[in-house]
């Protein structure tokens, strides 16, 4: 049985109910969101993982990627960005290594956390069809197939796969002048493949037996926008739409069949097609959570990109997305490090909790009062705790202190808050 199985059969299960009683909210209401399929809770059936419900209603999530390449193959490093993602307080986690030995990095990042693990299994396709046949291109059935269960079978709670690649997305693509074609890595395997081959992509072709796949393991699908833009030129083109329309058709079979799914959107958009992107989505894929990169709102601050993507990222959240993806300062530039996925992960923190104070949420709006106390009463120590980053505020503090152990050091002894106590005393 599959979150969504249940929730239509009207049964709250333990996972409901621990993320009923994480967003402080009715447990039936929540049956009721996951049932409609406007709520998914990422848990393989065969992974004790943490329950985090993403979509209507709830807190705004935020991912965070992770991963080895063919240039850089560090199975310790990803450990030690696992733990900086637990510590920082992402709520998933994707592997989406490309290097090494795919299986034993995976197993290694899931026994150092209980967060949601998703995967992109196209790319352990594409390097297992190179291994066998010397290309890419000529992955098969068999593989594609046998790698999603496999991964399943290990324990992945979430797979990003791109389904809506068609044959007629692909002359939609043709017939297009986007300046930068297609950027999605997983999107361009299965355009490569259907362009060579002339054949129709598998994971749309065999839909229904990939459900079935997926509903033995619980396993959400996260439909991947494999004809996102790249840069924002190239937003919100006819590719795009022409692929979120296929999308929207395979959400209403997903549900159909009891497979909880949520949609991958744009990665490169403008400020003023943020809202519209999101408004799009949600009618196409009638409400099904919207999982968004960034978005990166310009594409001029390479090395800055946690900021650009924070600043689509609340944005997007505002407007309707439910999932943020960080993005790193090295994006489009490096295989990220330690410190790329503290400041990623903080920076699209910082966005997802902006969305929820601008949406009402209370337990953002608890956070931001609860602040606003410490802050008033001069107590550090609470503004530390409340503080997404914990550490950087305290150490900024010590470097420069104020001889005044209520004030900091910008104002001293003329702080604005000291000087109308001192009056009130009088």
């Amino acid at each position: 049985m599959t979150q969504m199985t249940d929730a239509k059969n009207n049964i709250i299960t333990k996972e409901m109910e621990f993320v009923a009683k994480e967003e402080k909210i009715n447990p039936e209401k929540l049956r009721k969101l996951i049932a409609k399929g406007y709520v998914v809770i990422p848990k393989n059936a065969h992974r004790n993982t943490k329950p985090i419900g993403i979509g209507e209603g709830l807190r705004t999530k935020v991912n965070v990627n992770i991963g080895t390449s063919p240039d850089c193959v560090d199975i310790d490093m990803e450990i030690r960005k696992t733990k900086i993602a637990n510590k920082y307080g992402a709520d998933a986690i994707m592997d989406l290594s490309t290097g090494g030995d795919l299986p034993k990095i995976r197993k290694a990042i899931m026994q150092n956390t209980d967060l949601p693990i998703g995967t992109v299994p196209i790319y352990e396709v594409g390097i297992e069809s190179r291994k066998k046949y010397g290309r890419v291109i000529d992955m098969n059935e068999d593989i594609i197939f046998n790698v999603i269960e496999r991964q399943a079978k290990e324990g992945v709670d979430f797979m990003t796969l791109h389904c809506g690649i068609t044959k007629n997305s692909v002359e939609s693509l043709k017939k297009d002048k986007r300046i930068m074609g297609v950027v999605s890595r997983g999107g361009a395997f299965l355009t490569a493949y259907i362009m060579y081959h002339n054949k129709e992509n598998p994971l749309y072709e065999h839909f229904d037996y990939l459900l079935e796949i997926l509903k033995e393991y619980d396993v959400t699908l996260s439909l991947g926008d494999g004809m996102r833009p790249g840069c924002l030129c190239d937003n919100t083109d006819r590719p795009q739409i022409h692929e979120l329309i296929i999308l929207g058709e395979l959400v209403d079979r997903c549900r159909e069949a009891g497979v909880q799914v949520m949609v991958e959107g744009p990665g490169h958009v403008p400020l003023n097609n943020v809202e519209t992107n999101m408004r799009i989505q949600k009618s196409l894929c009638k409400n099904a959570p919207f999982y968004v990169l960034g978005p990166i709102v310009t594409d001029l601050a390479p090395g800055y990109d946690h900021i650009t993507s924070a600043i689509g990222g609340a944005l997007a959240a505002y407007s309707g997305a439910n999932f943020l993806c960080y993005v790193t300062p090295a994006e489009h530039l490096r295989l990220m490090n330690e410190e790329d996925v503290k400041e990623g992960l903080i920076a699209s923190k910082i966005a997802a909790q902006a969305a929820d104070v601008a949406k009402g949420n209370p337990l953002a709006w608890k956070m931001e009062k609860e602040m606003a106390i410490a802050r008033k009463n001069h107590d550090w120590e609470k503004q530390f705790e409340l503080s997404i980053d914990k550490e950087k505020p305290k150490k900024m503090r010590e470097e420069l202190p104020s001889a005044d152990e209520k004030a900091c050091s910008v104002c001293g002894e003329f702080c604005a808050l000291l000087m109308v106590e001192e009056l009130g005393k009088r």
